[in-house]
Formats: structure tokens, sequence, C-alpha cells
């Protein structure tokens, strides 16, 4: 699974008019699974986002862990994160997983992030969804398992 992880002093995700989702500090994970992901994948994944430490300690070097500063995940699916750009000047997207085996997994996520302990909001699989946030830092890191 690929992830597109951004520390946030806020997000939220709409659809329609509709909020779907928000937090307030935490991270915004744009996520996809790609072909031949398994659950194994977005547990594992889930597992790293929970402790990867990017927060600020109190002598402001990044060593906190979500699960240490009690922050929120917002959870967004995102295919486009499959894009393969290296031919041509139209991506192609035909990495990721199939819609039905890509929102199990991405559902598989979400709920492997709360097993964590963490609060976690989601977005729509599939929908055209509106996201805003607050990029704090700037703080974005790409995972992949």
């Amino acid at each position: 699974m690929r992830a597109l992880i951004q520390r946030v002093s806020e997000a939220a995700v709409r659809v329609d008019g509709e909020t779907l989702g928000e937090i307030g500090a935490g991270l915004l994970v744009l996520v996809c699974a790609m072909q031949g992901d398994t659950e194994a994948n977005a547990t594992a994944l889930a597992a790293k986002i929970a402790r990867l430490r990017i927060f600020k300690d109190e002598a402001g070097k990044m060593n906190r862990a979500l699960l240490d500063t009690g922050g929120a995940a917002l959870v967004v699916s995102q295919f486009t994160l499959a894009a393969d750009t290296s031919r041509g000047n139209r991506p192609g997207f035909s990495t990721a997983a199939e819609p039905v085996e890509g929102e199990r997994l991405y559902e598989t996520f979400a709920t492997e992030l709360r097993g964590q302990g963490i609060a976690t909001a989601q977005g729509r699989f599939g929908a055209d969804m509106k996201v805003s946030l607050v990029n704090d830092g700037p703080v974005t890191i790409w995972l992949e398992t």
C-alpha cells in the first residue's frame, strides 16, 4: 500500500457539501491499495503511521508519534497515488488495486488505525471529495509497504 501523510493542525473532507470527516491536530493520510496488496500490508502501514515519530517533543525535535500526542487521523482514499508517469503526459493507474479490493483494504487500514488507539475519521471511497487542510511544518512523508 502507498500513503502520503501530512502533519496537520486541522483537516476535513467533504462530499457534495457534506462534511464526512474532520480532525484537529494529527495526520491527513491519503492512501492507495496497489495490486497484490493484502490485509497484512494494511496492518503494517497502520502500525507504522501510528508510531512514526514526526511530532515535536519538548525540545522541538520530531520525536513523538501520533500515539504519543493523542492526535487524530483523517484517512482519504486516493487511487492517484498509483500514478505511473513514465510514459507520455497522461498518468496511468493500472497498478492500483481493483476498486472492490481497494475499498476492502482501505477499510481494513482505517480499522487497523482505530485498533492502534487512533481517533480516525474517513472520506468516502471512490467519491469526488474536497479535502482541506492546514499542513503543520510543513511535514509531508511518502510511505510504501
